[in-house]
């Protein structure tokens, strides 16, 4: 049975379960995964983001997928594009985005990922371009981002992260199809 939406060499890209929830609580839960957000979701946060996740896919056929390694099935967090509709002037928009267990950095997971959501977003789903947001202070996300071929539109302060200042100032890349 296979319930992938689609695949990458190493990575299978999926719809969200049940049973994902409290794997992503628990990626959601170290402190260093979440060093770049104002906080460290609760695990009824973490439930309400899959939902949200799950009434996307089911709105749009996209979302931020979970993601598994191919080699065992492993859940390991999630890599898609998702609608963001906060107040800005290039919103609403589809962004592209990924967070994944610390034990899996550095593996190149998430550039093969990302790469992988940019074909689906432009051959799949028709979609002509995809943005990216993360704080200055994020340099990793922000190197992912270059790797795949995204360019840096703008500096912007984000309107939602007002009261913490050290994330608030965000670069905003974005591509074309």
């Amino acid at each position: 049975m296979d319930h992938y939406i689609f695949k990458s060499d190493r990575l299978g890209f999926r719809n969200w379960t049940e049973e994902d929830k409290s794997k992503m609580g628990m990626i959601n839960s170290d402190p260093k995964v979440m060093e770049h957000f104002p906080s460290i979701p609760t695990q009824k946060q973490t439930d309400e983001f899959i939902d949200r996740m799950r009434d996307q896919f089911s709105k749009n056929g996209f979302c931020y997928f979970a993601v598994d390694k191919l080699e065992n099935n492993e859940f390991i967090g999630f890599i898609g594009i998702a609608e963001q509709t906060f107040e800005s002037d290039f919103t609403p928009c589809v962004d592209i985005g990924w967070r994944l267990a610390q034990a899996e950095w550095g593996k190149g997971f998430a550039t093969e990922g990302a790469k992988k959501c940019l074909e689906f977003a432009f051959n799949e789903m028709g979609l002509e371009n995809i943005k990216s947001i993360c704080p200055e202070i994020n340099t990793r996300s922000e190197k992912v981002m270059k790797k795949i071929g995204m360019k840096k539109f703008k500096s912007f302060n984000h309107p939602l992260l007002f009261e913490y200042k050290e994330l608030e100032k965000c670069v905003l890349y974005e591509i074309e199809k």
